[in-house]
């Protein structure tokens, strides 16, 4: 993480500045956070909904891109914050601190890591899942490799180091704020539609950067639907991206919550 956030720095340099390296980061944007929301959260976590196996495989390859930890591991942690939310064994506990809930609870040990079996079991039956859990960080092998050839052979302003700086270190420190703020900001400002017994809020802004995540106190109140924003003007992109699975005939067994006042 550390260098990713140094590789961060060094893609804003103007040296390194390209429309081909702001497309390069926005796609891979789009998919690694799709591939979060949609593949790792909502279709493995919470099951909100079915797809085809070879569907199911891509989105999780997507979300993996996040290096945010293998697909096992992510989808045992989150369960693992569900059962236990912002309570004082929730490894991302928002009564700990803003600080603590955001990231720095990634650098003590973390206990729910050896319930991953309990808690994500499913998946630990699946030989490529625990495939990606153990080797998730050499997605970025290939994709920084083609990456690097495109910029240094279609003459693209900072060349093929300026092309990967975008989209893996720049890429991937985005999507972790983003991620965490889902842990950190959702727990601290915004409303609440639900009673919960967690702290956990809806945060408009957190919603945009994160595709619908951001109604996080809706999520709590029904982990398992494929809709976060229940209300109309909660604009969820995820959930609009489970609908056009829909109508493709991709997703089917959606599981859905409703708001009433």
């Amino acid at each position: 993480m550390l260098a990713m956030h140094v590789g961060a720095v060094f893609a804003l340099l103007p040296r390194f500045w390209s429309w081909q390296g702001l497309v390069a980061f926005g796609v891979l944007y789009w998919m690694t956070v799709l591939g979060v929301t949609l593949g790792l959260h909502r279709l493995m976590a919470h099951r909100s909904f079915e797809a085809p196996k070879w569907l199911e495989r891509v989105l999780v390859v997507m979300g993996t891109l996040g290096c945010q930890g293998g697909p096992v591991e992510w989808v045992g942690l989150h369960r693992h914050h569900h059962k236990f939310s912002d309570q004082p064994n929730d490894h991302h506990d928002a009564g700990r601190g803003l600080w603590w809930s955001h990231s720095e609870w990634m650098l003590h040990s973390i206990p729910a890591l050896k319930h991953l079996d309990r808690f994500a079991g499913d998946m630990r039956r699946d030989p490529f899942y625990n495939w990606l859990d153990r080797f998730f960080l050499l997605l970025q092998l290939p994709l920084g490799a083609a990456l690097y050839w495109i910029g240094e052979n279609t003459g693209v302003h900072g060349g093929g180091l300026g092309l990967v700086l975008w989209a893996i270190p720049l890429r991937l420190t985005v999507v972790y704020h983003v991620t965490w703020l889902v842990n950190s900001a959702t727990h601290v400002w915004g409303y609440r539609n639900f009673d919960c017994p967690d702290r956990s809020t809806n945060c408009w802004w957190v919603a945009i950067l994160s595709f619908g995540e951001g109604w996080h106190n809706n999520h709590h109140a029904f982990p398992h639907s494929a809709r976060h924003g229940l209300r109309w003007f909660e604009f969820d992109i995820t959930w609009q991206h489970i609908r056009a699975l829909k109508s493709l005939g991709l997703a089917k067994r959606i599981r859905l919550a409703h708001y009433r006042p």
